[in-house]
């Protein structure tokens, strides 16, 4: 006789799946950015660099105030704003302003090289930022991979007195970027990672419509469709898409660990600029793009030490908590 009763009902447990890695979202943020170099390169042959600065920002918010609207996001609040204004301070005015300007006088597979500290430096403004005390050995490597990088960029240019510059500009947008990305990730933790960057680019839109107004007014944009399609991208991608992977993995976190993915972005940038733009690659490019992916690499493998106030801060916040919920997006 068959007995189909129990004493105990079984009860079925959901299969949770894994949130997807914050490496891999990185990885994919990182893949589409390498473009971003070889591309600025092609356009700035047929358009200004503050048409392209400007122009790529206010057509990646066109794309962000339509997903807002279209999604009736609600909107952020209190001291969230002005986070936004250092996110959009760094990513959406500084670093493409200041690279276009740059690669205007300099080849891409140069400006790559000189990028390639940004992986230390995001993990130097995650530090900053999340108040840790990172040990010595960090700060030996991040200044490491600055001293390389500045090298590189002078013997390049022939000689410390004959720094470029371009090789100014290159520096500067590493320290915007940095800043940008270090306060999206956090900030993606609240709001969301395509969230953060399009109310980031919504906030910059005024500014940036009046300064491609100016440069329209000044050179009259003409370009090839090649040229057109690299502005393209730049707006689409390098300035929207590629955010909502990069931001979603910072979010993840580790900060400074997700940041490490972005050593292989100088590779690939000079890849591109052999393939796209029929750059050589020197023994000095070669070189110069490996010592500092060594040196940032020990910096943002380096074990991070939390701050005593850090650890005590109230649970779940997202600078303390060693556990963090999943943004939303």
């Amino acid at each position: 006789m068959r007995d189909n009763s129990s004493a105990t009902p079984s009860v079925r447990t959901p299969i949770l799946r894994p949130q997807p890695s914050g490496l891999w979202l990185g990885l994919v943020g990182v893949a589409a950015f390498s473009l971003t170099v070889p591309f600025t390169k092609i356009a700035v042959a047929g358009l200004s660099p503050l048409f392209i600065g400007s122009g790529r920002a206010v057509l990646a918010a066109i794309l962000a105030a339509s997903a807002l609207a279209l999604s009736r996001q609600p909107l952020p609040r209190g001291t969230q704003w002005l986070r936004l204004a250092v996110v959009a301070a760094g990513v959406v005015i500084g670093f493409p302003l200041l690279t276009s300007f740059a690669l205007t006088s300099t080849p891409a597979s140069h400006g790559a090289v000189v990028i390639a500290l940004l992986p230390a430096a995001t993990a130097t403004a995650a530090v900053l930022r999340g108040r840790e005390r990172p040990q010595r050995a960090f700060w030996l490597a991040t200044s490491a991979g600055a001293v390389a990088a500045i090298g590189f960029a002078a013997v390049q240019s022939g000689g410390f007195g004959q720094l470029h510059a371009a090789d100014l500009l290159l520096l500067g947008s590493v320290a915007a970027a940095a800043i940008g990305y270090a306060e999206g990730g956090l900030l993606a933790r609240e709001l969301g990672a395509w969230q953060t960057v399009s109310w980031a680019l919504v906030m910059a839109a005024p500014l940036m419509v009046f300064l491609a107004a100016v440069s329209v007014t000044q050179q009259p944009p003409v370009a090839t469709p090649a040229q057109w399609a690299a502005f393209a991208y730049l707006g689409v991608v390098s300035m929207f898409l590629g955010f909502f992977a990069w931001y979603r993995g910072l979010a993840i976190g580790p900060i400074a660990r997700v940041s490490q993915v972005q050593l292989i972005q100088p590779v690939l940038t000079i890849c591109w600029a052999a393939l796209l733009l029929g750059e050589a690659l020197t023994w000095s490019t070669v070189l110069g793009g490996l010592a500092v992916i060594l040196c940032a690499g020990a910096a943002v493998r380096v074990r991070l030490r939390p701050a005593p106030a850090q650890a005590a801060a109230v649970p779940g916040s997202a600078l303390s908590s060693p556990v963090l919920q999943p943004a939303k997006d």
